[in-house]
């Protein structure tokens, strides 16, 4: 007798039938194991305050003894939302952009809302073209960083009426739209303090501002501060780079070897401020005694580097959390009378001094 080359079948009827099973679960056979209407069942899910302890653990027991998931897809159809937010920022891993995004995501799922969330890499077309998916998706709103954005992102938001918010910026002139630091305030004001403590040759290891509103504020910033002073710093003494530390620490070296030396170096972010740092440390440069270096955002490694850090605060958790809360109400038809300025502070540390004597 010939044997039969090919295995044993498998009979996967049973794991069609488990599927098929799970798929046809639905609110009327929630409804049934709790004892409830189907209408009880969509409250609960929708608007659980108003009903009953009781009735919302029946509901909850059904729930998870069927394993129901309500069907988005059809939820949103019915109400004409997805409870998504999308969030499109330039970084995950520079400043306070982490810590805004956990509190985004924390303040969006008490208010019954899921992040979703993306990076454009300071790219507006790919920050347009995020944003674009976001929308075929169903979000209900969107969370962006700055006031720079490519037009068509603006054009495709209005023409399908989803409410956004910017943040890390605030703009007076255009009120509810912005929450955040005034950048160019911020950098003014840390100014002030070096050239208080005597300063007068600054250098600045500044961000890109391509694509960076906030970055070109921050420049700005300190160059308004300067001409109130009758001051201004050297061209060889403003130096662009991107984020690293690496970035940080090449260009810091290169401010050392212009001549004269600058004695005040504002860097642009928290990673070329601690590229700077160690850089500095590693030529056996004195912190505040040969120059002074101070930073922006207030990341943890700054209070934890060999001689910690002068910088600019910005409270990113709050920045987040507030945006959230300003998306949902207007998507929600509520008011809100939050503060949308998240003001800047200047957070006094070690690597900031009077400048040498000998200079």
């Amino acid at each position: 007798m010939r044997q039969s080359r090919s295995g044993p079948k498998t009979d996967t009827s049973q794991g069609r039938a488990a599927a098929s099973d799970r798929r046809s679960v639905g609110l009327r056979e929630v409804a049934r194991v709790a004892g409830v209407s189907t209408a009880t069942v969509s409250r609960a899910m929708n608007n659980p305050e108003i009903v009953s302890a009781d009735l919302r653990a029946r509901i909850d027991a059904a729930v998870q003894q069927l394993g129901w998931v309500p069907d988005g897809a059809a939820r949103a159809l019915s109400t004409r939302r997805s409870q998504t937010i999308g969030a499109v920022f330039p970084a995950l891993s520079i400043g306070e952009f982490a810590r805004a995004t956990h509190a985004i995501q924390s303040e969006l799922a008490r208010l019954g809302y899921t992040l979703l969330l993306a990076c454009s890499e300071y790219d507006p077309a790919q920050e347009l073209s995020q944003v674009r998916k976001f929308v075929e998706r169903g979000v209900d709103g969107l969370i962006l960083v700055g006031q720079a954005h490519h037009p068509d992102t603006e054009r495709l938001l209005h023409q399908r009426k989803i409410p956004y918010v910017n943040t890390f910026v605030y703009d007076r002139s255009q009120p509810g739209t912005c929450v955040g630091p005034d950048n160019h305030r911020a950098l003014q004001m840390m100014t002030d303090h070096l050239a208080d403590l005597g300063h007068v040759r600054f250098a600045a290891i500044a961000q890109s501002t391509l694509n960076n509103d906030r970055a070109g504020a921050r420049l700005e910033g300190m160059r308004h501060a300067l001409a109130l002073r009758g001051l201004a710093a050297r061209p060889q003494h403003v130096l662009i780079g991107k984020w690293t530390i690496g970035e940080g620490r090449a260009l810091f070296r290169k401010l050392m070897q212009t001549d004269p030396r600058p004695t005040a170096i504002i860097c642009g972010n928290a990673h070329l401020t601690v590229g700077a740092v160690l850089e500095a440390l590693a030529m056996g440069l004195r912190l505040p005694d040969d120059v002074s270096i101070v930073g922006y955002d207030d990341i943890e490694v700054m209070s934890h580097l060999p001689v910690p850090v002068t910088t600019v605060r910005v409270p990113g958790d709050r920045i987040g959390a507030t945006a959230a809360r300003l998306l949902v109400s207007r998507l929600e038809n509520k008011p809100f009378s939050e503060p949308l300025e998240a003001e800047a502070e200047i957070v006094i540390r070690s690597s900031s001094g009077p400048p040498p004597k000998d200079s």
